[in-house]
């Protein structure tokens, strides 16, 4: 089984994947880690595409079961087929907004807000997180995602609401059944 787990940015989707990849015992694999360079601070800079999609072709072949979480819609046509279960998170814009601000103050400190360079940057960040429910985000945002999933050919569990990590892995878990 395959599974891919996506959506807005702090939607969830890593969350989800490493409590699925905890009870399923598979192995998960973060688009971030792919999409992006190490570096200091963390994503500032972009890996060449070539080299993102073989590295994580790379890491995933060797596995018959796997999870991936974050998004991948703009990765090429191979992704198309990849799958076997594509789980969509869509949570209220407040309810992910609030995350995704919590989220960058625990990750950068309160430079965001005194460090003129960082707060240009978290600003900027937010700026484009907020523009993806209205499609005013260039790139990831919902209409770019409903087009990617409606090219798939496997099944797409689609969880909407501001629903617990146990309520997403519960419904996730009865679609993997089902699907056998």
């Amino acid at each position: 089984m395959k599974i891919h787990i996506m959506g807005a940015s702090c939607a969830g989707s890593t969350t989800l994947g490493n409590a699925l990849a905890g009870q399923l015992r598979y192995p998960l694999f973060d688009s971030d880690n792919y999409f992006w360079e190490a570096s200091n601070p963390p994503f500032t800079i972009r890996r060449e595409p070539e080299l993102r999609n073989a590295l994580i072709a790379q890491d995933v072949a060797p596995h018959q079961h796997w999870i991936l979480s974050g998004s991948v819609i703009d990765w090429g046509t191979l992704w198309l087929d990849m799958f076997n279960l594509v789980v969509f998170l869509y949570i209220p814009h407040n309810v992910r907004m609030q995350r995704l601000k919590n989220r960058e103050a625990e990750r950068y400190g309160n430079g965001i807000f005194t460090n003129p360079e960082q707060a240009a940057k978290y600003q900027a960040f937010i700026q484009w997180a907020s523009g993806y429910d209205d499609n005013s985000t260039n790139g990831r945002n919902l209409l770019a995602h409903q087009t990617w999933l409606n090219k798939l050919s496997c099944p797409v569990l689609e969880i909407k609401g501001d629903t617990t990590v146990e309520e997403r892995m519960d419904m996730v878990l009865e679609k993997v059944k089902a699907l056998g």
